[in-house]
């Protein structure tokens, strides 16, 4: 059995759904999505990566979790600009800014605060509310454009999302979900922002037919197309799995259906989301599918390094496993070649349902993440 990196959601839920207010002040629910980690998929034919499944990958180097950031070295990728440094947006409300705001008193607040409250993460719109999705998506871009940062944001409404498994919900159908997106992209502006297209969409689609996977292939690719000619800033990246998932080719092949080589609709890939896997991993793989992929040279890669400090665990368990640690921080200078940042997708301390209630914010796992 290897995990998926599919994403429990509590839709509906007061401490779980992204939302904003249309004239872009935050609601009192305006934070990160409420998420859970990976549910349990059979091993494919080949192993692979991602939430799991892939080749054997070469033996990763250990990767720091200090509390203090790694220098971030200038980046060498052909996609540098000159804003290509600007710091990455931290959302104001969240679980964990709420529980630090009320716990000064607790010895791990300290910890918590300076190693993961403080640092910036994804914010995640996964409810299907097309009345309301660009006020909401548009509170966060313009409060990061306030700043002069850059989000980062995640669409997670594909119908037939997760499968029909735990994170399953999105659009009832791909007619409302291209409408959904043209929504979420008239909330974008004019800055910089980087969206994380659909986690799951593509290297999860085997439980579709092929007439199916073709027409979500098809919805995703227009997806990318909307949101970039909505702001040409948008950096839109697709779903790669990670790099215990499927095999090089096999990932490269559904990236390519989906839109991913084309310019017009795509800036590259996603690994590791929600995942466990080491950030040395992630990037050979990571440019051995864009590699594979083809298009144009300027396509990178963002990798999540929210929890992955000591890799993935030995026996591929998924649900707040003991002995993980945040990776590295948050950056848009990662001083690799094709790899444009490594960024917090899944907020670290939200626990996959074994030490907290699903996609809820667990101090006790929060604090044994950053210690």
């Amino acid at each position: 059995m290897v995990a998926a990196a599919s994403l429990v959601v509590a839709v509906g839920s007061a401490t779980g759904v992204m939302s904003a207010l249309a004239d872009g002040r935050p609601s009192t629910d305006a934070r990160p999505l409420v998420t859970r980690s990976p549910s349990l998929r059979p091993q494919p034919a080949v192993p692979t990566p991602s939430p799991s499944k892939s080749p054997a990958s070469p033996s990763p180097s250990a990767v720091k979790s200090s509390a203090k950031p790694r220098p971030e070295p200038a980046r060498t990728t052909p996609r540098e600009t000159a804003n290509a440094s600007a710091r990455l947006y931290r959302h104001s409300d969240s679980q964990v800014l709420d529980w630090v705001s009320s716990h000064p008193g607790d010895t791990r607040r300290a910890v918590i605060a300076s190693r993961i409250a403080d640092r910036p993460a994804a914010v995640w719109f996964a409810d299907f509310t097309p009345s309301t999705i660009t006020g909401r998506v548009r509170a966060v871009t313009s409060a990061a454009a306030a700043q002069g940062r850059v989000p980062v944001v995640v669409p997670y409404a594909i119908p037939q999302r997760d499968c029909g498994g735990a994170s399953e919900g999105g659009a009832p159908d791909l007619t409302a979900y291209d409408g959904w997106m043209d929504r979420f992209a008239a909330g974008l502006g004019v800055g910089e922002v980087i969206v994380i297209l659909e986690p799951d969409s593509i290297a999860q689609s085997d439980c579709l037919t092929t007439g199916e996977r073709a027409d979500r292939f098809a919805s995703l690719a227009r997806a990318g197309r909307v949101l970039k000619a909505a702001d040409p800033q948008a950096r839109v990246y697709f779903d790669a799995g990670h790099s215990d998932w499927n095999p090089v080719a096999q990932q490269a092949a559904l990236l390519k259906q989906a839109g991913a080589a084309s310019a017009g609709a795509s800036d590259g890939v996603f690994t590791n989301v929600s995942n466990f896997h080491r950030t040395s991993a992630e990037i050979a793989y990571a440019r051995q599918v864009l590699s594979a992929l083809g298009g144009p040279a300027g396509l990178g890669a963002v990798v999540d390094t929210s929890r992955n400090g000591n890799g993935a665990p030995a026996d591929g368990e998924w649900c707040d496993p003991d002995g993980r640690k945040i990776g590295q921080a948050p950056t848009l200078r990662t001083g690799e070649t094709r790899i444009d940042a490594y960024l917090w997708v899944k907020l670290p301390g939200e626990s996959d349902g074994c030490k907290g209630s699903p996609g809820t914010f667990s101090p006790a796992y929060a604090y044994e993440l950053a210690r």
